[in-house]
């Protein structure tokens, strides 16, 4: 580990019955032995709560300790993360254990850090959430009677009279009533919250200097609300696994980690850490394909080229017993170094070098892109075409700007949006007095907003709102929504740009969803070409304040989005990072007038890259001028020839 460059290893995240083999019986020793090694080696550690595993002597006491999944199935010993994170007697075990732990290591020289649990999720409807949920809505609501109003309970004589009556979702009663259902969700992402919290405030008080974290699972993970998650840890850390055996059926696409790089690093507006780096192929019962040359590095660097500031690989070496036989590591299952340890020892070396020009330097962002957990949580529940996925559609918009080499964030809807030029608000399904504030006010203040079709939809308990959609953003678009058309699978629409500020003549195609506008003072950008409809306003732009709010009622893919954005970004005068090379992954990390450029191919071919100045290349210090080819799976990191010498 030394040689390859290693300074931190995480340690114990899943260790609690060798911690604890016995209830109050604790074992450091083998622990202690471990620290020490790494500290003669000049490694740190940080060390993981292992509450996301709990030992069998734990979980026999109690069968109530164990999550029930929304079939009403109770789950059973064997897994991880079996337990009810509302379960009075788990969360009095896991103080205990955090506490013996924090009393044990808090000021140890060599612990730097901890993170709590490992990859919280998974939604629990047992008894004991049920009853935490009655609590929680009276908190939120504070009488039945408002319960009843704000989900509408009258339908289908759903009106409640005791707290008591009120169930948690079941799949045997699938569909819930949306208000029910989107306020289950939310108490479900709290209770992470908390648990999180109660684990905060033992290692805050017992262990103060270190830093505090949790390794979430990216953009994609939509059970928990991560902006919230995120609040009160120093930093936030996610596990990062590009290929692994349940996406073996799609090509690798660079664009997925950046979009989760990218979301990590705003929810707290700052570096941070992956804490599980993919080192090997990866999988349980099956096997993921093995990283092909020069990938292990390209995505460790990819990550610290949108904002890491540490990587943690995951694993050292294979595991030989236990459900990750298959899960690689750095070193197979014998421990010998390999290609792959050879390949991060390289990354070792080379990163002793760029420290000093990575330090304090972060992406840079104009445009911000609205993640709306409540959105998400919402269409979970109704998603009124089977091809309307939330995820599916940020992405689309995200890969667009990625190919454009644009910076971007992931901004909660009731975030600052003063840093942006342009914010994109997709599918913003569920809109508070609140957010539609927070909109009016970015857009009059000089703002260029896109707002997607199926917005405004739902206030915030879920119901659908008694006026003209897009609801709260009726007037801030401009325009009234005539009717709508879900589209089977496979059929589509065409989309007509009808404004010379729009690719003027072109066309594109609408699949999933077509909305007919009518415009309120707005400007028709596009026109449907098919159907009843055609003719009427698929795109309109209207003019507010000081900036412009684009509406887009129809869903599509690159082609539709691509001409959209790139009009967008020179009228909200947001330039890229670079021009051209769209096969290739462009970022910045800025500190002031310093800019370090990183250039990424993950391609099984060399591409080459027209250069706009002269560089140094910070890989190897060599000049750089012209055009620079890059070979297949590698990178350069560029830094202007002042920029270097300063």
């Amino acid at each position: 580990m030394a040689e390859a460059g290693f300074t931190v290893v995480r340690l114990a995240e899943f260790a609690w019955s060798k911690i604890e083999p016995r209830p109050g019986d604790y074992d450091f020793e083998w622990l202690d032995r471990a620290i020490d090694i790494l500290a003669a080696h000049g490694i740190q550690v940080v060390l993981g709560t292992p509450t996301a595993s709990p030992p069998p002597w734990l979980m026999a006491r109690d069968p109530t300790l164990f999550r029930v999944l929304l079939d009403g199935r109770r789950v059973a010993f064997g897994l991880r993360r079996e337990y009810c994170p509302n379960h009075p007697g788990y969360r009095r075990a896991a103080q205990d254990i955090v506490s013996c732990m924090a009393e044990h290591y808090g000021q140890h020289p060599n612990v730097i850090g901890w993170q709590i649990d490992n990859e919280f999720g998974d939604r629990c409807y047992c008894p004991i959430c049920t009853t935490a949920f009655h609590a929680w809505l009276q908190e939120r609501y504070g009488t039945l009677d408002e319960v009843n109003q704000r989900w509408g309970t009258v339908f289908w004589s759903h009106h409640y009279t005791a707290w008591d009556q009120i169930p948690a979702p079941s799949s045997t009663a699938w569909p819930p009533n949306p208000g029910l259902g989107l306020d289950y969700s939310r108490f479900c992402s709290d209770s992470y919250v908390t648990f999180q919290q109660q684990q905060i405030d033992i290692l805050r008080e017992k262990s103060p200097g270190r830093f505090i974290t949790h390794n979430f699972m990216g953009f994609h993970y939509d059970q928990i609300n991560y902006f919230d998650l995120a609040a009160r840890l120093d930093l936030v850390a996610w596990d990062n696994y590009p290929s692994f055996q349940w996406n073996m059926d799609a090509p690798l696409d660079p664009t997925l980690p950046a979009l989760s790089h990218d979301t990590m690093r705003s929810l707290k507006q700052q570096p941070f850490w992956v804490m599980e780096q993919q080192a090997g192929p990866a999988g349980w019962d099956m096997l993921g394909p093995t990283p092909r040359p020069g990938k292990l590095r390209l995505w460790a660097y990819q990550a610290i080229a949108h904002g890491a500031d540490g990587v943690v690989f995951f694993r050292w070496r294979t595991a030989t017993v236990g459900a990750e036989q298959n899960w690689h590591g750095i070193l197979d299952h014998h421990g010998r170094p390999g290609r792959r340890y050879e390949e991060i020892r390289r990354m070792g070396a080379e990163i002793k070098t760029l420290s000093r020009y990575l330090e304090a330097a972060q992406p840079a962002a104009r445009v911000g892109i609205l993640l709306s957990y409540d959105s998400r949580f919402s269409l979970q529940l109704q998603r009124y075409n089977p091809n309307l996925d939330y995820t599916a559609i940020v992405r689309e918009i995200y890969r667009v700007l990625h190919r454009l080499h644009v910076t971007v964030d992931l901004v909660a809807p009731d975030g600052d949006l003063s840093p942006y030029r342009l914010v994109i608000a997709p599918v913003l399904h569920v809109v508070s007095e609140t957010v539609a504030e927070n909109l009016r006010r970015f857009a009059e203040q000089g703002g260029v907003l896109l707002v997607t079709a199926r917005s405004g939809v739902k206030d915030d308990a879920n119901r659908v709102v008694q006026q003209p959609l897009p609801g709260l953003l009726a007037e801030l678009c401009g325009i009234e929504i005539e009717e709508y058309d879900s589209l089977p699978p496979g059929a589509t629409n065409s989309v007509r740009f009808v404004s010379p500020w729009l690719a003027n003549g072109q066309t594109a195609e609408a699949h999933t969803w077509c909305e007919v506008l009518q415009p309120n003072g707005a400007e028709v950008l596009a026109e449907y070409q098919q159907d009843y409809y055609a003719g009427r306003p698929a795109i309109t732009m209207n003019h507010l304040g000081a900036g412009h709010v684009i509406y887009c009622g129809a869903l599509g893919g690159h082609d539709l989005f691509q001409p959209l954005l790139r009009s967008l970004l020179e009228t909200a005068g947001v330039a890229p990072v670079a021009v051209g090379s769209e096969d290739l992954e462009i970022v910045e990390r800025r500190q002031g007038d310093r800019s370090l450029l990183f250039v990424l191919n993950h391609h099984d071919e060399a591409k080459d890259f027209a250069l706009q100045s002269d560089y140094i290349n910070l890989l190897d210090g060599a000049p750089v001028k012209g055009t620079v080819q890059i070979g297949p799976n590698d990178l350069v990191i560029l830094a202007g020839q002042n920029n270097h010498e300063g």
